[in-house]
């Protein structure tokens, strides 16, 4: 049996094709002001939490998003949140 032939297709609108291979590579990520960066306090005993867990949470998706060790996501949040003239702390590596 011999295969099927894919089907050839022929770019009539280069303009929009080109846009959309640039839309393809855009990086858009927001950062809420309004979002807990901080822990709240449980009221438990021992140390309490810097970071909420939507902090952490946010920092390693970067870090497999991007395929970064640890200390450069780190760097990469801190940068980012430097763009975005947030005053935030990023937590450590070892968080």
């Amino acid at each position: 049996m011999s295969r099927p032939t894919s089907p050839t297709y022929k770019t009539r609108n280069w303009p929009a094709y080109n846009e959309a291979l640039k839309r393809r590579g855009s990086l858009t990520i927001w950062f809420d002001p309004d979002m807990s960066w901080e822990a709240a306090p449980t009221g438990r005993r021992g140390r309490q939490q810097s970071y909420s867990d939507a902090a952490i949470q946010t920092c390693l998706s970067m870090k497999v998003l991007f395929g970064m060790a640890l200390r450069q996501t780190t760097g990469f949040v801190e940068s980012l949140l430097r763009l975005v003239g947030l005053d935030w702390t990023v937590p450590n590596f070892s968080t």
